[in-house]
Parts: C-alpha cells; structure tokens; sequence
C-alpha cells in the first residue's frame, strides 16, 4: 500500500480558504468625505489668495467650497454613506471655509483699516459660525415636528459666508468706493453673525422636490443662471443673494403658517357650547 493512502483522509482533504471582506470603508462613505475635505481645501485656497490680494480668486474659492458642501450631504444621503464621522468633519470644514476664510478675507480687503475694531468684528462673525455649527451638531438626530425639517434654525455657515461677501462681489462689479467702506463692511458682518446664532427660520433644500410639471422650466432656469454665471458672475451672484435675503421673511411667514396649521390640529377648537334653555322652558 502506498504511503499516500495510509494517510488518514482527513489530512488529503484541501481546506476551504474563507475570504473575507477587508475592513473599512465602502465608496459609499468614501466619496462624499473627500468632498468634504475638497470644501475644506478650497476654503485654505482662499486664504492663501486673500493674503496674495488676489481677492476675486479668493471669493471663487469660498463659493466653490460651498457647491462642494451642498454636493457632499446629498450624495451621502443618496448613497447612503452618512457617518458620524462625516457630519463632524463637515461641520470641521465648513468652520473653516465660512467662518475662518470670509473673516481673514474681509479683515485683509477693508476691515483692517479701523485695525482693532475691525479684527473684532470678523472675530465676532466667526465665533458665531462655531457657535451656530456646535448648535447645528447638538440636533443631529433629534426629534422635530414635521413642519420644521424644511427649515434650519438661523442661517446656515456657507449662505452667511455668501451675505458678508456681497459687498466684495459690488465693488468688484461696480467699483464704488462704498462698497470698500468698513463701515458698511462691519455691519453687514455684525448683522449676518447675529442672524447665523438667532432663531430665525430658514428654508431648507434638504427635501426640496420638484414637481413633473416644473421639471423642464427648473432645467431652463439652471441653465439660464449658468449662462449669465459666465458671462457676468458678480452680477448674477449678486441676484443670487438678493434672492436669498428675500426669502428669509417668506422663511419666517411659511413657517410660522406650518406651526399655527400643527397647532391647530393638535389642539381642535372646542366645540361650540350647547344653546342655552329659553326662559320658562325646561332644561333638558
């Protein structure tokens, strides 16, 4: 007999190798963190093209951080990556690209002229950026009414970012002297720090759905609003803002409606109290 087959025939039996999946992350969760960190790299961009004067640069990056951030939370929920993990890197990145870029970047354009005054108003308008972020993570996951998950509470770090540059975006299409003002520029600042920590209702794209009938004139639209976005972009990003102040009291007015209309189906009117007996007529 061979000594091959005095072996017991457990042992000529191969063994099945098990792979396994390696550990980590899948392209879902892969793709719309390095998004986040391409807000972010864009958002250090503008810094370091406020500090060369090279402002109309600097203002393009900040917008592009912004394009990348409202991409990344809408690919994470339509591949569903959403990860602990992403939301406070987001949160990371746009400290940064809305709160600490706009500040340096207004503080080297004007504000620096009035030195400590102005160093204290972008500081102002960024420690509220961190305070309405810090906000915005405590309701990660908390129970709203429905008609509030349309709405954020304040304005949000890339649309303030977007309002305390409008004066830039004016004087880089106009060239008046007014636009440069610190003045003007401090109190736009104090005014759009104040509204990023305030309790203001404001819309919200997150669930923005577009009706069948309005799908080809919302196509149109996008492409009208690219069209002048090459041709004259400080233009149309002015009208974009003008818009967008706008609809902060719409925002307020639709929503205010949503919480009368809960309330009111929460609470039904009582009913209307039963007639009262005539005199000399008996009680029933």
């Amino acid at each position: 007999m061979a000594p091959s087959d005095m072996m017991p025939r457990r042992r000529r039996r191969r063994r099945r190798i098990r792979v396994r999946p390696m550990p980590g992350w899948s392209v879902n969760r892969l793709v719309p963190n390095i998004l986040t960190l391409m807000a972010l790299c864009a958002g250090l961009t503008a810094i370091r093209l406020a500090m060369a004067e090279r402002y109309e640069a600097s203002v393009t990056a900040i917008i592009i951080a912004g394009v990348l951030d409202g991409l990344d939370g809408r690919i994470a929920r339509l591949l569903k990556g959403m990860s602990s993990f992403g939301a406070q890197l987001d949160s990371l990145s746009d400290f940064v690209s809305f709160g600490v870029a706009p500040a340096v970047l207004l503080y080297l354009w004007t504000m620096g002229a009035i030195q400590s005054l102005g160093w204290a108003l972008v500081l102002l308008f960024a420690v509220c950026c961190a305070l309405r972020l810090a906000r915005f993570n405590t309701q990660i996951g908390a129970d709203l009414p429905p008609y509030a998950y349309n709405f954020f509470t304040g304005v949000p770090a890339p649309a303030a970012a977007g309002l305390v540059m409008i004066p830039m975006m004016a004087s880089f299409e106009w060239n008046v002297a007014l636009f440069r003002s610190p003045v003007l520029n401090g109190a736009v600042l104090a005014a759009v720090a104040a509204l990023m920590v305030s309790r203001v209702p404001t819309f919200s794209m997150k669930r923005f759905h577009v009706s069948k009938e309005l799908v080809l004139p919302t196509f149109l639209a996008f492409g009208l609003a690219a069209a002048f976005l090459t041709t004259e972009p400080w233009a149309t990003l002015l009208a974009v803002g003008v818009a967008y102040i706008v609809s902060l009291p719409i925002g307020i007015l639709r929503y205010r409606r949503l919480r009368r209309a809960a309330e009111a189906l929460r609470n039904p009117a009582p009913e209307l109290a039963a007639p009262q007996p005539a005199a000399g007529e008996a009680a029933p």
